[in-house]
C-alpha cells in the first residue's frame, strides 16, 4: 500500500473536491442541496396548514410519547407524539413556517439597514464612514449570541423581538461589505462621467453604484440564512425567543430534551431539520458565489 505523502495528499484534494461536487452537483448544479431545501423547509412552510396531518397545538393525551412508526409506532403519528400528545411530523412542518419567515423579514431588515449604511459610509466617506463603521466595529467585536441574548431579553420572547434581534446582529456584516464594494466602485470610470453629466448623489448610487452590488448582497443574504435558522433556535431553546406553544424547532428540541433517553424523537426530527436545512443553505450559497462571483468561478 503506498503512503500518503503531503505531496500525494495536496493532489488527492482537488480530486476529492471536484467527486464531491459531483455529487452534491450533478450536471454543475446543485440539486441535492435544493432537493434537500425543498423537503425540509420550503413545502413544509408553504403548504403545512394542508399537508400536516394534525394541528400544531392538537393535543391527544392517550396517544402522548408514543414512538415513531419504524420504532414501535403507527402511521397515526410517523414521527411520534411529544408528551402531550401532539404530533411531531405538524410541529416539524409548521416549524419550517416560523424558520422561513423569521429568516425573510429579518435578513430583509438587516439588508436594508446594513446596505442603506454601507452605501451612504462607502460614498460620502468623510465623517459618515468614520461613525458608521465605528458603529459596525462595535457591533462585530460583541459575541452575537451574548448580544442576542441581551436584546431578547430586554424586548420578551416573541416573533417581533426575534426579528429586531435578526436584523441587529446581520445589518453590520452587510454594511461592511457593500462599503467595501462602493469603496471600489466611486472611483470607477462611469461614476466619473456620471458626476461630470451633473447627476445627483442619490441618482449615481441608485443607477450606477447600488446595480453593482446587488450581487454581493444576494449572496451574502443566502449564506446568512443558516446563520438566522440556528440564531432563532438557539434563542428558543433558552426560552427568549418565540414563546410556548409555538411549533419551532428551538422549542421542540428543547422540549424533548429532559427525555432523551426514553423520547429521544421529540428532539431528534426538528434536530435533522435544522441541520439539513443549515447544511443545504450553506451549500447553495457557496454555489451561487462561484457562479456570480467571477473570482471565484477563475479560482
Amino acid at each position: 500500500m503506498p503512503l500518503l505523502t503531503p505531496a500525494s495528499a495536496d493532489r488527492a484534494a482537488p480530486a476529492a473536491r471536484k467527486r464531491r461536487k459531483a455529487i452534491l452537483r450533478p450536471g454543475g448544479y446543485p440539486v441535492v442541496p435544493i432537493a434537500i431545501l425543498m423537503i425540509a423547509l420550503i413545502i413544509p412552510a408553504l403548504f403545512s396548514h394542508w399537508l400536516a396531518p394534525y394541528g400544531p397545538e392538537a393535543t391527544d393525551l392517550r396517544a402522548r410519547l408514543r414512538p415513531p412508526v419504524f420504532f414501535g409506532g403507527s402511521w397515526d403519528h410517523p414521527f411520534g407524539t411529544d408528551r402531550l400528545g401532539r404530533d411531531i411530523l405538524s410541529r416539524t412542518m409548521h416549524g419550517a413556517w416560523y424558520a422561513l419567515s423569521i429568516s425573510a423579514v429579518g435578513i430583509f431588515v438587516g439588508v436594508v439597514i446594513g446596505s442603506a449604511l454601507g452605501l451612504v459610509a462607502g460614498y460620502f466617506r468623510g465623517w459618515w464612514d468614520t461613525i458608521i463603521m465605528r458603529l459596525v466595529d462595535i457591533s462585530l467585536a460583541l459575541p452575537a449570541m451574548l448580544l442576542a441574548l441581551a436584546l431578547a431579553a430586554l424586548s420578551g420572547p416573541s416573533f417581533q423581538s426575534v426579528i429586531i434581534v435578526v436584523a441587529f446582529v446581520l445589518w453590520a456584516y452587510f454594511a461592511r461589505q457593500v462599503r467595501a464594494e462602493v469603496l471600489g466602485l466611486r472611483e470607477r470610470d462611469f461614476v466619473a462621467r456620471a458626476v461630470v453629466a451633473g447627476s445627483s448623489h442619490l441618482a449615481i448610487l441608485r443607477r450606477h453604484i447600488l446595480p453593482n452590488v446587488v450581487n454581493t448582497i444576494v449572496v451574502l443574504a443566502t449564506l446568512q440564512v443558516g446563520i438566522v435558522i440556528t440564531l432563532e433556535a438557539s434563542l428558543s431553546f433558552l426560552g427568549i425567543g418565540i414563546p410556548r406553544p409555538t411549533p419551532t424547532w428551538g422549542l421542540m428540541v428543547a422540549d424533548g430534551r429532559q427525555l432523551l433517553t426514553s423520547a429521544w424523537w421529540i428532539s431528534f426530527f426538528p434536530g435533522v431539520a435544522i441541520v439539513l436545512t443549515v447544511l443545504s443553505v450553506n451549500l447553495f450559497g457557496d454555489w451561487l458565489r462561484e457562479k456570480i462571483d467571477p473570482k471565484s468561478r477563475k479560482v
